[in-house]
């Protein structure tokens, strides 16, 4: 069953409906059809993926909103953005004084409601939760790394007996970089820095 209104403030509040699709061989009536049943004054609509920040049909309606407005969506995907985005958004939506809601799906939402504003702040502390778990994960991860030895970050493109054997090539003075780096398949700058030599070995590379 599909509830007419938001929590409306006052006379000159708006349902602003947005209704989308992925491509242009999709149809948009089932949505639309939703939204002006639910009340909305004003549908906005875009045909495009919902990974894609640029759609005019979305800034449109954001545009046209103002406070005491209901921002409403058939399904929570048709904003097509994660759970941190999502929260984000309504977040935004919420600082300016638009309410939001979705009509169908396994969860409604209206934020003009106790529930609503209750259902999303849960929200928000398992995004919060999960974003310091995934870094406690990488730390953790990291930590170990150290304990045996590995540095975090890009692994060496020579190991330490190649930088060895390096070295020993260039105690021949006749030996160029260029020559050694050839024959460690690597460029002469990774020899550089994995030598530590400056310009000196520059002039060297070229003798």
């Amino acid at each position: 069953m599909v509830h007419r209104l938001c929590n409306i403030k006052k006379v000159g509040d708006m349902l602003v409906g947005y209704a989308r699709v992925s491509t242009h061989d999709q149809n948009l009536d089932l949505q639309r059809d939703a939204l002006t049943k639910a009340g909305c004054e004003r549908i906005f609509e875009d045909r495009a993926s919902g990974a894609r920040d640029d759609r005019p049909g979305l800034t449109a309606a954001l545009s046209h909103l103002r406070e005491g407005d209901c921002f409403v969506v058939w399904k929570l995907d048709r904003l097509g953005r994660g759970l941190r985005a999502l929260i984000d958004f309504v977040e935004g939506l919420h600082h300016r004084g638009v309410d939001f809601r979705t009509l169908d799906g396994g969860t409604q939402i209206d934020t003009s409601t106790a529930q609503g504003k209750f259902f999303f702040r849960v929200m928000a502390a398992l995004a919060e939760m999960e974003r310091d778990l995934i870094r406690e994960r990488t730390n953790a991860g990291l930590a170990a790394a150290r304990a045996r030895g590995r540095k975090g970050g890009r692994k060496p493109k020579l190991t330490a007996q190649q930088i060895c054997h390096a070295r020993k090539l260039l105690a021949d003075p006749e030996v160029t970089i260029k020559e050694v780096a050839a024959s460690l398949k690597v460029n002469r700058a990774t020899i550089y820095r994995a030598l530590g030599l400056g310009a000196a070995g520059r002039k060297r590379s070229t003798a």
